[in-house]
């Protein structure tokens, strides 16, 4: 779709809500399908957004997402500067169009990462070229300088959760004071995040957690911050006794070596839990690393055959693992929602997972729906794993209460429905403004 397009409701009369159909951007930086959950976010969204009768033009920069039906994308390229297989690249010179990439490849060759800023600046000129094509804007977390003011149409944000919780973590664990110094100047882009959030007139979320981290991190005023939980695919994400449950099958969703996610505490229990149950085993939804904790953890304990990293594979693939699987795991430190939380539970497959974050919220309480252990304490996690590996009973009780506790208060078409109140709310709230203007 070109920049000159107009978006056009498909639906005649009403949205389902009664109201007129809105014309929403929904905007992302970054929408990879297969890690992350920025582009599973914006994939299930947009899609029930659809089915409540309203339309979707999704504007995005690399990796694109994938989108279901009826939902539109645009395209606004960045300069790809982490892609595989040439990440931190420097780009020849006739692939510079203007300014903007000029700052993006100066901002990396320093140290920091670019894309929210520059994509935001991008939107902006985008957006303000298409005034009056659009009812609402919703951002998903750019949170760059480049949309205050006036974009063409109110503005939403959603954010998951602080990304300063992400920096945190990863100076924790930083060895050196040269990795610290390369980390701070990475998350440079967090300051400016705060910022903008600090002027945005609503903010949405996804769990209680992150209510309060948004509201202690980045210093948002607290009647401004709105929980809109977000779900699993309840249709796709389902039981099926027909795939085959495979006997010590662990499967966890997780980027190898990224602090947040808590891989490496995972790989630990897992050697405690082979010496009294040797067919456990873990199969690992995301990237392998060669090298790093996780990776020095695999080899410290021989466990090259009982790990195995997938990535890349279909949708109906990945909820097949998921089913075969006796335990699904969630062993991260800090989660602002967790989606495989979410899912894992969808199938009927019982979990295990840590109390960090938002998990709780999603997971439910310890032994009702899930089985909770500390987050970073590999002991209590391979007691958790063993506990479930050694109990049919205990798994079918708790695989059929997790989909129960889904499938009423984590659904997409339930984000859908909240998230069109604030978008609604939004409106409201900026023609008022626009009157008080004229009044005066």
């Amino acid at each position: 779709m070109t920049a000159e397009a107009m978006v056009t409701s498909p639906f005649a009369g009403s949205a389902t809500d009664g109201d007129r159909p809105l014309r929403i951007a929904l905007l992302t930086y970054k929408g990879n399908p297969f890690c992350g959950g920025q582009g599973v976010y914006v994939r299930h969204l947009s899609r029930e957004l659809v089915k409540l009768g309203h339309s979707v033009e999704v504007i995005g920069s690399q990796p694109y997402p994938v989108l279901d039906t009826g939902a539109t994308l645009t395209e606004l390229p960045s300069l790809d500067l982490y892609r595989s297989p040439d990440p931190f690249r420097t780009p020849k010179r006739d692939e510079y169009r203007d300014w903007i990439d000029a700052l993006e490849v100066a901002t990396m060759w320093t140290g920091g990462f670019p894309e929210p800023l520059t994509f935001s600046l991008r939107a902006r000129r985008h957006l303000r070229a298409r005034r009056a094509e659009f009812d609402v804007i919703h951002d998903n977390q750019t949170l760059g300088y480049g949309l205050l003011g006036d974009i063409g149409a109110p503005l939403v944000t959603t954010v998951h959760h602080p990304i300063t919780v992400d920096r945190g973590l990863d100076l924790a664990a930083a060895k050196g004071r040269k990795k610290r110094v390369s980390v701070r100047r990475w998350y440079a882009f967090t300051r400016m995040q705060g910022r903008v959030a600090r002027r945005l007139p609503s903010v949405l979320t996804v769990s209680g957690s992150s209510r309060q981290e948004i509201a202690e991190h980045l210093g948002v005023r607290d009647d401004r911050i709105h929980v809109v939980h977000i779900g699993a695919d309840t249709d796709l994400w389902s039981p099926d006794a027909s795939v085959a449950e495979v006997p010590g099958r662990i499967v966890t969703t997780s980027s190898a070596d990224v602090p947040l996610k808590g891989l490496v505490h995972l790989v630990e229990a897992l050697a405690k839990l082979r010496t009294e149950r040797p067919d456990a085993h873990l199969v690992v939804v995301g990237k392998r690393a060669e090298s790093g904790p996780v990776a020095r953890a695999i080899e410290k304990y021989d466990l090259q055959d009982a790990v195995r990293f997938v990535k890349g594979i279909t949708d109906a693939e990945l909820v097949d693992l998921v089913r075969s699987a006796q335990v699904a795991c969630v062993p991260s430190l800090y989660e602002g929602f967790s989606l495989p939380a979410a899912e894992a539970m969808a199938t009927g497959t019982p979990l295990v997972a840590t109390t960090g974050g938002a998990i709780p919220e999603v997971a439910g309480p310890d032994g009702e729906t899930c089985l909770a252990v500390p987050p970073g304490d590999a002991g209590a996690l391979s007691a958790a794993l063993g506990r479930l590996l050694g109990d049919a009973d205990l798994r079918a009780r708790l695989g059929a209460a997790g989909r129960e506790r889904v499938l009423a208060r984590f659904t997409w078409a339930k984000a859908a429905e909240g998230t069109v109140r604030y978008y609604r709310a939004a409106i409201e709230q900026a023609e008022a403004v626009r009157a008080g203007r004229a009044a005066r």
